[in-house]
């Protein structure tokens, strides 16, 4: 491997021989020059890893060579070195985007420490994230042996998206596979808890986690009842904690973080049901009972998700609040712009009700376009597009705007998602639903051990649509898939991310609180 090469530029570089040679045994190769001007034309003239800069060089300073050397190549890592401590010199540089700021006199550990935080970081990071979870992969998995309620799989959860990020950087391949198959190992362990307890927490919510149909009441309420804020719901739809995680990073800056919770979507973990759910305060077969006009069934013509604004509003009432609030639904840019645009109005209501719709669109577009399918490969590129939208979205600028008004912020989510790999055949007549995670109808023909059966939709607070209908549900990364064409649809639907079923990514979703700065 060759050596990284180091060009120090100093007008005192014969003082700093004993560094240089320092450098050298530890196998580094330094090139030198005594000012600014040869340090430009050396970078001018070869490739350079890292730059040593001496701030106070007579002619072309530290500053000006910076700017220089920049020029030629903007990602080359410059580190600054002065004998100055003046504050307006240290802003001058960092904003200039240094990599470091080192003050004289510099021993050789300071050097090389530098050195190694900005040409190693990278892989001194991967070895330690890989050493560490090596460490706490057995703890993982004995804790995959115990038997966990509902707020131990939210914590265990968290930790495993805190691996799934940390592991996503790192450059250890047979790592990442390792926390791969212990992921795949706690879905399957989590189906069969959920399996096991779902009907009877519908049944008995004194044991129940907070889920869809309760958020409001035990959540956003006691927030509405006891801050004298303007309290803004943000709901951007489909949204997994994991990439909660990504864009949480870019609102510290104008947000103070007072909780991060986690709690759990119906079944099926999809818009129609779960979003449903959530503005209504009821279970999708509570909907039908108590708002038959505001609720359509899988087999009837028409969007599923077009009265979210009257079951709120119903869900308001029966809490017991009586004041000015607002609902919009943002389906595309322009949309929210016009929000954006119009944010003054939303500052005369007590709650502003945001339902971003875009995930839930990249969700799909990964299904149907290729250039999204390439983007968006694996979870880690996944998280990065939603990272990359959320950047440069009007969502970002009304929350800025939020923050500016000393509002309360609460952001959440109806469903998750999760990639699909594994292929399940399912047979049913043509009113069967297309969810590839979860199939409602009669006569539907399947594997009982490959799915989560119910064949009593009364049993989990589900319409039926007539009196033979079941409901059956995907695990783990597993996709229903009609025997017709089936490897054409396999082909076309694997590996894409897709909701409706049972899965930590789909089920264990964000609360999140944060007040302005």
């Amino acid at each position: 491997m060759a050596s990284e090469r180091i060009l120090w530029a100093d007008d005192e570089i014969d003082l700093l021989k004993p560094h240089v040679l320092f450098l050298q045994q530890k196998g580094y190769e330094v090139v030198t020059v005594n000012n600014g001007a040869e340090a430009i034309e050396k970078a001018r003239e070869s490739f350079f890893d890292i730059v040593f800069l001496d701030e106070n060089m007579p002619g072309i300073n530290g500053l000006s060579a910076l700017q220089k050397i920049k020029d030629i190549d903007p990602t080359l890592p410059v580190v600054m070195i002065t004998k100055s401590e003046e504050e307006h010199i240290m802003e001058d540089a960092i904003g200039s985007k240094i990599a470091d700021y080192l003050i004289k006199p510099v021993n050789p550990n300071q050097i090389l420490l530098s050195l190694k935080k900005n040409l190693n970081e990278k892989r001194l990071v991967s070895e330690k994230t890989t050493n560490d979870y090596r460490q706490e992969f057995r703890e993982i998995a004995m804790r995959l042996g115990d038997k966990m309620n509902p707020d131990e799989w939210s914590e265990f959860y968290k930790k495993l998206v805190r691996w799934s990020l940390e592991l996503s950087d790192s450059q250890d391949e047979g790592m990442a596979e390792i926390f791969r198959t212990q992921r795949i190992e706690a879905n399957e362990q989590f189906a069969k808890f959920i399996k096991n307890n779902y009907a009877d927490w519908l049944k008995n919510t004194a044991q129940a986690p907070v889920m869809s149909h309760t958020l409001v009441k035990t959540k956003v309420a006691p927030i509405l009842k006891e801050s004298n804020d303007t309290v803004f719901m943000v709901v951007i739809d489909n949204l997994r904690f994991d990439q909660w995680r990504v864009i949480q990073p870019k609102l510290k800056e104008y947000f103070r973080p007072e909780s991060e919770d986690i709690f759990y979507a119906i079944l099926p973990t999809a818009t129609h049901y779960a979003r449903n759910a959530l503005f209504a305060g009821l279970m999708p077969s509570e909907i039908e009972r108590l708002h038959p006009n505001l609720w359509l069934n899988e087999d009837d013509e028409g969007g599923k998700n077009m009265h979210e604004e009257a079951l709120m509003a119903a869900q308001l009432k029966r809490l017991g609040f009586d004041f000015k609030w607002s609902y919009n639904k943002i389906t595309n840019l322009n949309a929210g712009k016009k929000l954006n645009d119009s944010f003054s109005n939303l500052m005369n209501n007590k709650l502003n009700v945001i339902v971003y719709n875009f995930v839930d669109m990249l969700s799909h577009a990964r299904t149907e376009m290729e250039v999204i399918k390439e983007l968006a490969d694996d979870e880690p590129a996944y998280r990065s597009i939603t990272s990359s939208w959320f950047d440069h979205s009007p969502l970002l600028d009304i929350l800025k705007k939020v923050s500016e008004n000393n509002c309360t912020l609460i952001i959440t989510t109806d469903h998750g998602t999760i990639r699909v790999e594994n292929p399940i055949k399912v047979v049913g007549d043509r009113n069967t639903n297309s969810n590839l995670r979860y199939k409602a109808g009669k006569n539907l023909n399947y594997n009982p051990k490959e799915v989560f059966e119910v064949r009593n939709p009364a049993d989990i607070f589900l319409p039926k649509m007539n009196v033979s209908t079941s409901y059956i549900f995907a695990q783990n990364s597993d996709f229903f898939v009609y025997p017709n064409n089936y490897n054409q649809f396999v082909h076309f639907y694997q590996n894409t991310f897709q909701h409706g079923g049972i899965s930590m990514e789909e089920i264990l979703i964000p609360f999140c609180v944060m007040h302005s700065k």
